[in-house]
Parts: structure tokens; C-alpha cells; sequence
């Protein structure tokens, strides 16, 4: 059953310019209840848009500006422009890619991956599961997967257990693959495991940040921390990367990325995977005398390992310090979060603190943000949540 919710001035204006969300203390009396399709007025009455109901952070989601239907036609007409989007940005040999973006794509709490013959569909929360069954049978009628995926991907903001969501996450459409998917980037082999999804072993978002150093990692020896499954660090070697030292605290990862190294016909005896914290491998590297011509810098927003908690806004300077200080003069840094709450010139501040820390100066050569099938849109200014700068530590 529909319903409707009144909100204040603050949250109307915000409405007015194209805003998806609206926070609980902005709606005036009774809230509504979870995945309840709302109509939204000011608190004079003006009908500000059609949504649906949520718990936690948010109190809904606004998926039109007008008082229009939440039904097939609507969300197929979504769909489709977001496809028609990336069959103009999506770079040639390339399947693995963001098909659905989210709140910038107008479908806020949905996202959906390609990975090469199958999608993912990712939920910020129930309660926009209401737009699964019409979302598969576009997904089918217009890609023909060979298996679809859903998984749930809550805002750290909420507190909410997704264990306990329904529908349950899990293959809700089509066969299984039998084994890893081949997908590539830019002809660069990744194979990915959709039923681990959302992180199936490729962050695509990076996907121009690695084809605009192509050109440069010709001969140099590379250090790629918070490795994951090893997308820099192939891009790395097959651009003829002399070394490249793969870090990550995971085992699990680090055979992945080892296979992902197989799987491109390169040889990885010139090459090294460390199952270590990046910090003790930084420090270790710093007392060998062990220097790089280019370090990589993405870690996650949060993290634990055995010598604590990682958190991007406290850490951040101290790994800027100890990659700077196992960094050949004129040695690239590519440093990178994905923070959305952090502006690009507090993540500058970061950097900039780290550098002086470790005693060296530094030019900024490049700015960059999330692949052009993530796209932000104007009036969510959450959406341009990736910075990555690359930096020629001096």
C-alpha cells in the first residue's frame, strides 16, 4: 500500500534541485514504513516526488521529482539510458563494468555490475527490492545473462545486519558459472567470482586511472599495496613493469592475483606476492633499503589486521610517510580513496601531510575520479566519492 510523508523546508529545498534522499529528521510527523512507496509534499502540501520508504540513515528514497508511477515503463526508461551510457563510455574489450550506478543513474540503492555474461545486483537495502522482478526481466530482455546475482551492499552509516535481509542474497536468476569469470579490462584477463559479490575481484571504478598510466610503466619497479586481486599489478607487467611487488594481508587475494597473472601469459617469477600488513611491508622495504619507482596507494575506507584498525582519515599521512620514504627520487605515487564523506581537498591535505612527515616535496602530475560508467551526478554531490592523484615524489 502507498502512502505519503510531509517534509520540511530544509529537505524541500534540497528536493527541489534533484536530491534522492531524505533524512529522518526532515519528515514532518510519521515516518514511513520500510519499502512503502511514498508520495512526498512539502509541508504546505507541493508534491516533491514519488519514493519509497526506508529505516536507518536515510528515511527514503526519492526515485522521481514529479508524482509520476514507480512501475515497469518507468524503470525500463531508467534502465535503458543507463545502458545507452555505457555503450558509448565502455572502452573496447572490455566486459566487466558498472551497467546501473545507483542514485546517479536515478535509481537510488541500485546498482547493478557486468561481469562479462553475468550481472549483479547490488542493494543498499530491502527496501528497494520492489524493483527486482521487473529489473531481471529488462536485464533479460535486454542482455540475455547467463546468471543473475544479488547481494546487498548497506551504508556504513546504517547499523543494520544484512545477514538478516530478504530476499535472501544469492543467484536469483539463470545458472551459475562453473569456476572463476574471464572478464577483461581493455583487453587486460580478470577473473571474478560474481557470486562474491559486490567484490568479485575487480574495482572497475580504477579502470581509467590504470589506462592512463599504460604508458608509463615501462622498465620501472613497482610496489601496488592493498593489492586485492592484482588489476595494478598486471597492468603494470604487461605495460613491462621490470618488478612489481604485490602486497596485500590476504593469502586468499594473493593467489588470485598470482592467477590473474597466469591468466594474461605473463611470468611472475620477476615478480613477488607478500601476504603482509602494508605497513610492516613499508617499514620492512625502508630498512632493506628497498626503493620503488612506483608506489600504489587504495586502501579501504576501513579495515582490521594485527596491528589494529585501519581508518583512511587517521592513517592516511602515515602511509603518504611510508611509501614516501621507500620512493626513488622522481618515483610516481598513486594515491587513492574512495571516501565519499572526504572532499578532494581534504585528501590533498592527506597527502601533502605525509609527504612533508617523510621530509620530501613533491608535483602533482594527475587528478582523477571514478570511470566515466560510474557517473556523478550534478545534484548528489555523494556521487563523486573516488579521488586518485598521482604524484612525482621529489
Amino acid at each position: 500500500m502507498s502512502g505519503e510523508i510531509r517534509v520540511n523546508g530544509y529537505s524541500e529545498r534540497w528536493l527541489g534541485q534533484g536530491f534522492p534522499w531524505v533524512y529522518p529528521k526532515e519528515v514532518v510527523g510519521k515516518k514511513p514504513k520500510v519499502g512503502q512507496k511514498v508520495k512526498i509534499r512539502s509541508a504546505s502540501g507541493k508534491v516533491l516526488g514519488m519514493g519509497v520508504g526506508d529505516v536507518g540513515f536515510l528515511a527514503a528514497r526519492v526515485f522521481r521529482h514529479d508524482d509520476g508511477p514507480l512501475d515497469r515503463a518507468w524503470l525500463w526508461e531508467r534502465l535503458d539510458r543507463a545502458q545507452q551510457l555505457r555503450d558509448v563510455v565502455v572502452e573496447p574489450e572490455t566486459d566487466g563494468f558498472r551497467l546501473v550506478h545507483g542514485e546517479n543513474d536515478g535509481l537510488p540503492g541500485l546498482r547493478v555490475d557486468w561481469w562479462g555474461h553475468y550481472a549483479v545486483v547490488i542493494l543498499d537495502s530491502p527496501a528497494v527490492s520492489f524493483l527486482l522482478r521487473d529489473l531481471v526481466a529488462w536485464l533479460e530482455e535486454r542482455r540475455n545473462p547467463r546468471g543473475v546475482y544479488l547481494c546487498y551492499r548497506p551504508d556504513p552509516r546504517d547499523e543494520r545486519n544484512a545477514k538478516n535481509f530478504s530476499p535472501k542474497p544469492g543467484l536469483i536468476a539463470g545458472n551459475a558459472p562453473v569456476g572463476p569469470v574471464r572478464v577483461t579490462e581493455r583487453g587486460m584477463a580478470i577473473r571474478v567470482l560474481p557470486a562474491d559479490g559486490p567484490d568479485v575481484g575487480l574495482y572497475a571504478d580504477m579502470r581509467e586511472v590504470r589506462a592512463w598510466m599504460e604508458p608509463f610503466w615501462g622498465g620501472r619497479s613497482v610496489l601496488n599495496t592493498f593489492a586485492y586481486t592484482g588489476a595494478f599489478s598486471v597492468a603494470a607487467a604487461l605495460g613491462g613493469a621490470c618488478e612489481v611487488v604485490t602486497v596485500d594481508l590476504s593469502e586468499k587475494y594473493l593467489d588470485r592475483a598470482e592467477d590473474n597473472f597466469v591468466a594474461n601469459e605473463l611470468d611472475v617469477s620477476p615478480h613477488e606476492f607478500l601476504a603482509l600488513d602494508t605497513f610492516k611491508a613499508l617499514d620492512r622495504f625502508r630498512r632493506q633499503k628497498r626503493s620503488f619507482d612506483v608506489v600504489v596507494l587504495d586502501p579501504p575506507s576501513f579495515s582490521h589486521s594485527d596491528v589494529g584498525m585501519w581508518s583512511a582519515q587517521k592513517d592516511y599521512p602515515r602511509l603518504v610517510a611510508a611509501s614516501a620514504r621507500v620512493m626513488e627520487p622522481g618515483g610516481w605515487l598513486i594515491a587513492a580513496s574512495n571516501k565519499g564523506d572526504v572532499s578532494p581537498r581534504e585528501f590533498t591535505g592527506w597527502i601533502l601531510s605525509g609527504l612533508k612527515k617523510a621530509g620530501r616535496d613533491a608535483q602533482l602530475l594527475r587528478a582523477m575520479g571514478q570511470a566515466s560508467d560510474f557517473p556523478a551526478l550534478a545534484s548528489f554531490p555523494e556521487g563523486r566519492y573516488l579521488k586518485v592523484q598521482i604524484w612525482r615524489v621529489l
